[in-house]
């Protein structure tokens, strides 16, 4: 007997929202939390129409006081809400910085485990669109240095429809870095016959997973978000010239860091390279180096190379291009570790 296809294509941003409504239909103490998230669905429309459907007392529009926005998520949380609090934009995070790392992080191992704080910070963060200040900056470095944090990232359609679902059912906090140039891309979201995608058991990976995307042999890329298209289009290009194989992983946590996965990729490939938009000094590519070193050095054929945004604050948007990493600077660094 055939099956009916349960595969469809939508943006990353469907895909977050169809998330988040599974996550609202299937516990009454999900609530949305954030500056225009219900009747304008957020700046981004990644809440439109849930306002609607579950109404004004479970998607709330809030003042535009992030720190405030946070303080009440906290105290939904202590009382056995799970808030899914939305910063319009990464820069915007700053008033709120206070409340995160000294209350939202802390809370759990502060009572002695008696207290947990279930909730989902959403971020749209990196460049690429054309934005003023404060409207194009990676700062995830700053929470995934804080413990008591999960720290994720989804890269694709499938990513952004399980992974929001698995950090609105974690008990632990979870900053959720939404790769806002990628919203309007389009993957495939196949349920298949894994029950409609009803049952968080269904996802394909947990949300502390990285996952290989391309399979290769002579460089490993470790990296994440709106970073994993460039990377992916650097090992096809090398592909395509007959040059050196890329292995490509998606890191999609960076705290913690599933350093099996991306011990493993280096132990084969011998070479490796840290990539993302934020600039490299006291980042997460810092660290990925710094872990590579220490345990893969004997599989080492030439030094960890980072690749990033340059050590200034993110420029006007018309120079942003040359900031950001780009296909040729992945490539560049290539073929550096292939010359040693």
């Amino acid at each position: 007997m055939s099956t009916q296809s349960t595969a469809t294509r939508m943006t990353i941003a469907k895909a977050l929202n169809a998330g988040m409504r599974a996550a609202m239909e299937r516990d009454p103490k999900v609530v949305l939390m954030g500056e225009d998230v219900g009747k304008l669905g957020g700046v981004f429309r990644i809440t439109e129409g849930l306002q609607k459907d579950f109404g004004e007392d479970r998607v709330v529009d809030t003042p535009l006081a992030e720190s405030g926005i946070m303080g009440a998520a906290v105290g939904m949380a202590l009382r056995g809400y799970r808030p899914v609090v939305e910063i319009q934009f990464d820069g915007f995070v700053y008033p709120a910085f206070d409340q995160i790392v000294s209350q939202v992080a802390k809370m759990h191992n502060r009572s002695l485990g008696a207290l947990k704080v279930p909730m989902v910070i959403r971020i749209p963060y990196g460049g690429g669109i054309g934005a003023v200040e404060h409207h194009s900056e990676s700062n995830e470095s700053y929470f995934a240095h804080t413990a008591g944090l999960r720290v994720v990232t989804c890269s694709g359609t499938e990513d952004a429809y399980w992974m929001m679902q698995q950090a609105i059912a974690s008990d632990d906090p979870v900053v959720f870095y939404e790769p806002k140039r990628r919203y309007h891309e389009r993957g495939v979201l196949d349920l298949g016959d894994r029950g409609g995608g009803s049952s968080l058991e269904d996802a394909p990976h947990a949300l502390e997973d990285a996952v290989v995307r391309v399979e290769g042999s002579d460089v490993t890329v470790l990296t994440y978000g709106p970073m994993v298209k460039v990377a992916h289009a650097a090992a096809q290009a090398a592909e395509l010239e007959d040059g050196p194989s890329i292995e490509v992983v998606d890191l999609r946590s960076l705290s913690p860091l599933d350093v099996d996965v991306i011990e493993a990729s280096v132990r084969k490939t011998g070479r490796c390279i840290a990539l993302s938009e934020a600039q490299t000094f006291a980042s997460i590519t810092s660290e990925l180096a710094a872990h590579v070193q220490e345990h893969c050095f004997y599989h080492l054929e030439a030094p960890v190379l980072r690749v990033g945004g340059y050590n200034i604050p993110y420029p006007p948007s018309r120079h942003e291009e040359v900031f950001l990493p780009d296909l040729d600077r992945v490539l560049h660094a290539v073929e550096t570790l292939l010359a040693y």
